[in-house]
């Protein structure tokens, strides 16, 4: 979880309020992984929830969560006292610098909040000893409404100076991680799937979106006054485009997954 732009501090609470749809697309990524690793790094672990669900499957694994947010690590650290947990920036890593090195370097909905993170794909896998995968998952809704009109929001004449410039989370086609991973030797497995997610309560789109994807503009606006209005107009935007009916309110959700074992 590395974002580009100002942001407000990660919430875990937030963030773990929708926990059980935040944790299949993992769950789902982790199923298709082909061999048992021995060393284990997640990147962009969060509070550690999904992370340490990887002890059931591969109970002989070393497994290392890796974080920016100070706020997320405490609370996994906190919360899973006998999983490693360690700050450090995505960008930053080096499999190599590790003693050993992952086997399994895993990063679940992290890489969009970094931008030109393909470029870091070299140095990952120059990195993994040959039979070693690079197993990631990032969403792929960013041209769902929740994503296009909080950009129309924040480019619209009362929010442009503040908000206009933002850095957007954003990911490549899944063509583009195969062609990129396969040129660096791995073989590859792609796919996409969307996910229907029900979701409850009064504004729940809403609600989803404060756990991540509303992190930048809030963080730019740090007067409490306009990030009630502001919220208060993307609400209004989110109810219209995604209605309510008596089983919750439904938000389809796109995820892109790519597993790249080294040849």
């Amino acid at each position: 979880m590395t974002p580009a732009t100002p942001a407000v501090a990660w919430d875990p609470a937030q963030y773990l309020r929708h926990a059980d749809h935040r944790s299949r697309p993992f769950h789902d990524l982790a199923a298709r992984i082909p061999h048992t690793p021995d060393r284990v790094v997640d990147l962009g672990c969060g509070p550690g929830n999904t992370t340490v669900t990887l002890l059931d499957r591969w109970p002989n694994a070393r497994i290392t969560g890796v974080d920016n947010s100070p706020a997320m690590i405490e609370k996994a650290r906190r919360d899973y006292p006998r999983t490693a947990f360690r700050l450090g920036d995505i960008t930053g890593y080096d499999p190599a610098a590790d003693n050993p090195a992952p086997d399994l370097l895993l990063s679940n909905a992290a890489l969009q909040w970094v931008p030109d993170h393909a470029d870091l794909f070299p140095r990952w896998i120059e990195g993994l000893p040959a039979g070693g995968v690079l197993a990631f998952q990032v969403p792929g809704n960013f041209g769902e409404p929740t994503h296009t009109l909080l950009a129309d929001l924040c480019a619209s004449p009362r929010w442009a100076d503040r908000l206009g410039g933002l850095h957007r989370p954003a990911v490549l086609h899944p063509t583009e991680y195969l062609n990129r991973l396969t040129a660096l030797g791995c073989t590859v497995d792609a796919w996409e799937t969307t996910y229907y997610q029900v979701l409850q309560g009064r504004a729940p789109v809403l609600d989803w979106m404060l756990g991540t994807g509303l992190r930048p503009a809030l963080g730019a606006l740090p007067d409490q006054a306009d990030r009630d209005a502001f919220l208060a107009e993307y609400a209004a935007l989110l109810a219209e485009a995604y209605p309510s009916a008596s089983h919750g309110t439904v938000l389809p959700y796109r995820r892109i997954f790519v597993i790249a074992t080294k040849d």
